[in-house]
């Protein structure tokens, strides 16, 4: 299976905080069968929340996901035109860019997105509840 992770999955996951994630999301992240996406757009998130000091994590964002990607066997997705276009189709549902990005993102590649936000549940995507 192919799963993409929502922005607060990776910091759970791969920042001393996997204990705030479900047994079944555990075991995708822990199983070598999984394969796992990170987003361009977690990084986007992930520099400006830093950058604004409304994220805590020990170290510099691009550090820690350059990282994770090596040691954590991460596919790094870049963002497409397509995707992005795909954006503006979708209901208003949710209003964050970064989380509207992701879902069409996961939609576009068929991926299933782990998250626990749930505004993401009213899109057309395949989901694992990070908390499950």
């Amino acid at each position: 299976m192919k799963y993409l992770l929502d922005t607060h999955v990776w910091v759970w996951a791969f920042t001393s905080q996997m204990g705030k994630l479900g047994p079944a999301t555990k075991a995708i992240l822990e199983s070598g069968d999984s394969e796992l996406y990170l987003s361009a757009v977690t990084s986007w998130e992930l520099s400006i929340k830093w950058a604004l000091r409304r994220l805590e994590i020990a170290g510099r964002p691009d550090q820690l996901v350059s990282q994770s990607l090596r040691d954590n066997r991460l596919t790094p997705l870049a963002v497409s035109h397509e995707q992005a276009w795909l954006v503006g189709d979708l209901p208003p549902h949710h209003h964050d860019p970064f989380d509207r990005l992701l879902v069409a993102q996961a939609i576009h590649e068929r991926l299933i997105l782990i998250t626990c936000d749930q505004a993401i549940r009213a899109y057309p995507v395949t989901l694992q509840w990070a908390l499950d």
